[in-house]
């Protein structure tokens, strides 16, 4: 039986209809009736968890955004990272998550409220005189009254929130900063109800296991031709569900027809294709349609806000060191605008809260950010975390610089501890999954190694796996690089680009007195 879908949506496609049957069918069973519109409490029986798969094109976004509509029309509430109001018995529960930051950036933008995973594990603990104007805006209490507060300042949050789910944003377009209402971050304690995982071909064994103990129905949206994590053997983490529990999306979805990008994404699937007849495609492609450009140099000035996709780490370096020089950056710090990637988070094991008021803000291991000047703070940056919801923070920093040649990174400048960052005007494209950029440079010369490489990932050639994340990496358009060259830039770097708003929250990561 086809249940109805949703008016509000667009037409699913035979194979997104099936998996839409199949997906509210598993929802039945814990207690979600799609069909009928309504909630019921989970009998908890413990459903098992459920793939929907395709390639680039094949509609599982749009499936997750229908789901996600039918689920709140029937009553679900939709969980964010940023707060969590008080659990109710009868209360049924929605989490939309991303292994990225960047990721859920990319859902949002497509109306899909979705938030990291890192965000889901740990939850925020707000002031309690704080609280009361959440649980107003989250419609479970009444307008408050705060003291140094305004009408006015209430009214700007209520419009804020009503425009964009977000009650830190809220609470900021009144005013106040993150300091003001947020006292820290736990760990989650109570599971959740649903969750929808996109981008799943990036998860580890351990993000895979923690979000089973969170939720008792857990749908992973993935795409099997890309990249596995490093450390899995080719293997992701739907790859081990029974074959019955993974659904394939195969029609490339009407709104992707006519586009270069994807049509060379797909074609990547013939076995008989070699490296040298994908050069060709692209080339023809090129020819036909401007989104596919074929280069002969790096443009320095998309490197600024795009990264360059790379297989090799030498190759990276030698980019990134001629990206600073061509922008006359200084040795010893960083020009304002510089792309940077973090590292993760170089604190002792004492300081586990400040670790987690870091990662909650977004500052996760290969978190893209854009660096706007030094902090108040000796030690303290200001910067600009890419797809975070609250995107300008002040944290303690430490750069490394990597130079051609050099075992050792070069270190300009660094707190004690705190944030670790490497440089992001090129990156490798196992880093690159579950991001996207309007303008994406492929470097070509690192494929053609991969493919005289010989290697193989899962049965297929890893270059086909490369060249396959690479180019879907583009929303726009596509530049195949075909050179070891890199074209000068036309105009200084800037940060006029990057929105403006609050005052950057302070990090406080590592203070030196503190240490």
């Amino acid at each position: 039986m086809t249940l109805a879908q949703p008016a509000t949506q667009l037409a699913l496609s035979d194979d997104q209809a099936e998996a839409y049957d199949r997906v509210a069918d598993l929802l039945a069973r814990s207690g979600v009736d799609l069909a009928e519109g309504m909630t019921m409490p989970d009998p908890g029986d413990g459903a098992p968890v459920l793939a929907v798969l395709g390639r680039a094109g094949s509609g599982k976004t749009m499936l997750l955004a229908a789901l996600t509509r039918a689920l709140t029309e029937a009553g679900v509430e939709i969980v964010s990272g940023d707060y969590e109001g008080r659990r109710r018995k009868e209360r049924r529960t929605l989490a939309i998550l991303a292994p990225t930051n960047k990721a859920a950036s990319v859902l949002r933008h497509r109306g899909v409220p979705a938030t990291t995973i890192h965000r889901i594990l740990y939850t925020p603990v707000y002031d309690p005189e704080y609280e009361r104007i959440a649980e107003w805006l989250a419609g479970s209490g009444d307008r408050p009254v705060i003291e140094g507060l305004t009408d006015q300042a209430l009214d700007r949050a209520r419009a804020f929130y009503d425009a964009v789910k977000s009650i830190p944003g809220a609470l900021a377009s009144a005013g106040l900063r993150g300091s003001d209402f947020i006292r820290g971050w736990k760990r989650r304690e109570e599971p959740l109800d649903i969750g929808f995982v996109d981008e799943s071909s990036m998860l580890d064994e351990r993000q895979f296991e923690d979000l089973k103990e969170i939720f008792p129905t857990l749908i992973l949206f993935g795409d099997p031709a890309q990249l596995a994590p490093v450390g899995l053997s080719g293997e992701m983490a739907f790859d081990r569900l029974p074959k019955d529990r993974q659904l394939h999306l195969s029609r490339i979805h009407r709104q992707a027809e006519g586009n270069p990008i994807l049509d060379l994404a797909h074609a990547l699937s013939d076995d008989a294709l070699t490296f040298e007849g994908f050069e060709r495609m692209i080339e023809d492609a090129a020819r036909r349609d401007p989104r596919v450009i074929v280069a002969e140099r790096v443009e320095a000035g998309l490197m600024a806000r795009s990264p360059v996709l790379v297989w090799r780490n030498a190759t990276r370096i030698r980019l990134i060191t001629a990206f600073r020089a061509a922008y006359g950056a200084p040795a010893d710090a960083l020009l304002p605008g510089e792309p940077l990637i973090c590292d993760g988070i170089e604190l002792p094991l004492k300081h586990r809260k400040k670790r987690i008021d870091l990662e909650a803000r977004g500052l996760i291991k290969g978190a893209q950010v854009i660096y706007l000047g030094p902090g108040r703070k000796p030690g303290f940056s200001r910067l600009h975390v890419i797809g975070a919801e609250e995107p300008q923070v002040s944290a303690a920093w430490i750069v490394k610089i990597e130079l051609p040649d050099e075992e050792e990174p070069f270190i300009p400048f660094a707190a004690r501890m705190g944030a670790a960052f490497l440089h992001g005007a090129a990156v490798t494209i196992h880093k690159a999954q579950g991001s996207q950029w309007e303008n994406v440079q492929v470097f070509a010369p690192d494929l053609w190694a991969a493919s005289r490489a010989g290697r193989m990932e899962s049965g297929v050639p890893l270059w086909k796996r490369l060249a396959y994340v690479a180019i879907t990496r583009a929303e726009q358009r596509l530049y195949w690089v075909t050179r070891n060259r890199l074209a000068r830039p036309q105009t200084p770097l800037t940060i006029d680009d990057l929105r403006q708003g609050a005052a950057p929250l302070e990090l406080d990561s590592g203070d030196e007195a503190g240490l």
